[in-house]
């Protein structure tokens, strides 16, 4: 079967299956969800062995430290992609609920109902769990799934969606409902790009690149991601040791990961304290630093930072600082650099605290915590999607809810129109 006739088959099969999905009891849904859950745990030797077939290459060609760690798959990284899927089926069914009625003059009874989206396209890098995280999404939301993981993670991939596919067979979900493409040519993402008859909504999720390339070839509408510059800014009046241990953990606990903190903003009138204690913890667990001339005045030794590094997502252990004399210009700062992802103010301070909440406009703002807390799964999402930078339809992590849209309903008594 050539390469178009292939996509254009799984992509009707998944256009049919949606039909189905749309009006698929909450009941089926969960109880398809927890045991999709229990099939994992119980196949852990399995996927493992499945995933260090993609390590061990990965590592021949010379992948990234970073792009390593997001392909690996360990029992406790299974076990969370379980629990990821357990509180998917938690949480409440969009599907169907009335989110707003009103009465005309007229007579009629208008309101809105949520609906799932479709057919959802899903093409990604590295990560397997964004396979088990979407299928979960998808299914909780009465949407079918494409699924088009990286070449460098297909046994994984093909591995973890075999596991999923029988457990929902079983329930009798369509076939359609969640289909794998396990062609690793990259003309197979073209073909699907163009599908716009089948495929209601594309979500890329891995580097810039694939991310602007797909956006550039689809037919059908994209959600768009394209880095994660977080920053965190600590204010004049932030407590320190707090500010310490958020910058560690936004920086170090996973470095290769969008929500990584990329460029640490300091006020200056605690810049010639703190900079010394933040700048020996980051450089102790092998930070590389790159400073502005102020953070070089305190820190001589590190590299000057360039217009480019305020710009970089470094998915590593490099990190630019600035010393800013206010929240102002910190705020100038994430506006002029920022991707519209996350940023983090450290105050004690509650006025402040709330101009950067209301001034930031990126899609996910903190006080007080670590930006590694944008994730659907900390978020109480259950588990996410992807990120979305755009504000159209949806914004941050997306969880259920962002899989649904919604349509007007009306009751009427006969009435027509004048």
């Amino acid at each position: 079967m050539a390469l178009r006739d292939e996509m254009v088959n799984l992509a009707k099969k998944a256009k049919e299956a949606a039909r189905e999905m749309a009006v698929l009891s909450s009941r089926v849904k969960d109880m398809a969800l927890m045991e999709m859950a229990e099939a994992l745990t119980g196949q852990i030797a399995y996927l493992v062995i499945e995933n260090e077939k993609d390590v061990k290459r990965a590592k021949e060609m010379g992948l990234s430290a970073a792009m390593i760690d997001r392909l690996t798959l360990t029992p406790a990284r299974i076990h969370d992609m379980a629990r990821g899927i357990r509180e998917v089926a938690a949480l409440p069914d969009p599907v169907g609920r009335i989110t707003s009625m009103w009465r005309r003059p007229n007579g009629l009874l208008v309101g809105r109902m949520r609906i799932p989206l479709g057919v959802i396209g899903i093409i990604y890098e590295s990560r397997p769990n964004v396979t088990s995280d979407a299928a979960a999404l998808c299914l909780k939301a009465g949407n079918a799934v494409i699924l088009r993981g990286g070449s460098e993670a297909i046994n994984s991939n093909v591995a973890i969606a075999q596991v999923l596919r029988q457990v929902v067979a079983k329930h009798g979900i369509p076939e359609g409902a969640i289909q794998m493409v396990s062609v690793t040519d990259r003309a197979a993402v073209y073909e699907l790009l163009q599908l716009d008859e089948y495929i209601d909504l594309i979500i890329p999720r891995g580097g810039e690149e694939l991310i602007r390339a797909v956006v550039k070839e689809s037919r059908i509408p994209v959600i768009k991601h394209y880095k994660g510059v977080c920053h965190v800014f600590v204010d004049e009046d932030a407590d320190l040791e707090m500010a310490l241990q958020i910058c560690l953990n936004a920086k170090v606990q996973r470095p290769g990961v969008c929500n990584a903190m990329e460029t640490l903003l300091i006020h200056e009138k605690v810049a010639p304290v703190f900079l010394p204690q933040v700048a020996r913890a980051l450089e102790e667990v092998g930070v590389k630093l790159r400073g502005c001339p102020e953070t070089r005045k305190i820190l001589p030794h590190i590299e000057a930072a360039t217009e480019e590094d305020w710009y970089a997502e470094y998915l590593d252990l490099i990190l630019a600082i600035r010393v800013v004399p206010n929240l102002t210009e910190a705020m100038d700062h994430i506006a002029r650099y920022g991707s519209n992802h996350t940023e983090a103010i450290v105050t004690r301070d509650y006025s402040r605290a709330q101009e950067f909440l209301n001034k930031v406009q990126s899609s996910t703002v903190l006080v007080n915590a670590s930006t590694r807390f944008s994730d659907g799964f900390e978020l109480g999402l259950g588990a996410e999607i992807g990120i979305s930078t755009t504000k159209l339809h949806a914004y941050g992590p997306m969880g259920v809810e962002e899989l649904t849209t919604t349509k007007f309903i009306v009751y009427g008594e006969g009435q027509i129109r004048t």
